[in-house]
């Protein structure tokens, strides 16, 4: 999912609390506002990853406190402020009645030390508001609130965070996967037809034979492994065509 060369350049884009209880949530609207970013041609999105905050009476969150963050791998002729003012009007428009809804843009570049490190405070610990907005004033990034008390920015900003550090969290989308209708393929097949990056076992041995073939099944969610988005799969001896199928959703869930 990433190169040193596409690395100076990518931009990563945290958002968070756009939902209600009656509405969809913060994963559909990452979705949809990764394909309006496409659809106008300000650059490709490499994965839009889900990361598990930090769950407690003392937060207030929809239902699971997770925040969603979009890899934009911007057009040559992209400025960061047609990505903001995008996404900015996006989350005005489309977010759901009584939401906090937070926006963080941050150059990959930017995204060092001192975020990563909130990424993980948010998991284990409550956070204040004006915290995240003097870091991010301090790291020189983008955050806003757009509706509500403003108490997305949190996650917005944990979430990039978390995503640059390349090892926390599972996708919701990657390129290629949520639309195939064949659940059966190759390995091989997947890699180069879909943004999943290795395909690896629990324990974290790569798959190598790539002729061998894989049930997807209904759940294929890769999760963030070494900055890579790697799908877990186990042996599959119920089916002698697919060696090897995706784990069980309760196992991804877990990430």
């Amino acid at each position: 999912m990433s190169d040193s060369k596409s690395d100076r350049s990518a931009l990563l884009i945290g958002i968070d609390d756009t939902d209600n209880l009656q509405s969809r949530g913060t994963g559909y609207r990452a979705r949809c506002l990764g394909r309006l970013l496409a659809d106008e041609g300000l650059g490709r999105i490499n994965g839009i990853s889900r990361h598990q905050l930090l769950v407690c009476d003392d937060i207030p969150y929809t239902s699971h406190n997770s925040a969603l963050c979009l890899r934009l791998e911007p057009d040559a002729a992209t400025g960061l402020d047609a990505v903001i003012e995008t996404c900015r009007a996006f989350l005005r428009r489309e977010s759901a009645p009584g939401s906090d809804a937070g926006l963080c843009v941050a150059p990959l570049a930017r995204a060092a030390a001192p975020l990563r490190g909130y990424g993980r405070r948010a998991q284990r610990e409550v956070l204040r508001r004006r915290d995240a907005e003097a870091l991010a004033q301090e790291q020189g990034v983008y955050l806003e609130g757009l509706t509500g008390d403003f108490g997305g920015v949190i996650g917005a900003l944990a979430a990039v965070g978390l995503r640059a550090g390349g090892a926390d969290g599972r996708f919701v989308w990657v390129e290629g996967i949520r639309e195939r209708t064949d659940r059966r393929c190759s390995i091989a097949e997947l890699l180069s037809e879909t943004g999943v990056d290795s395909v690896e076992t629990l324990a974290g041995a790569p798959i190598n034979d790539r002729a061998q073939w894989l049930n997807l099944g209904p759940w294929p969610r890769p999760i963030a492994r070494d900055g890579r988005a790697v799908l877990l799969v186990e042996e599959n001896p119920d089916d002698q065509d697919c060696h090897w199928r995706v784990v069980d959703r309760a196992v991804i869930k877990g990430y």
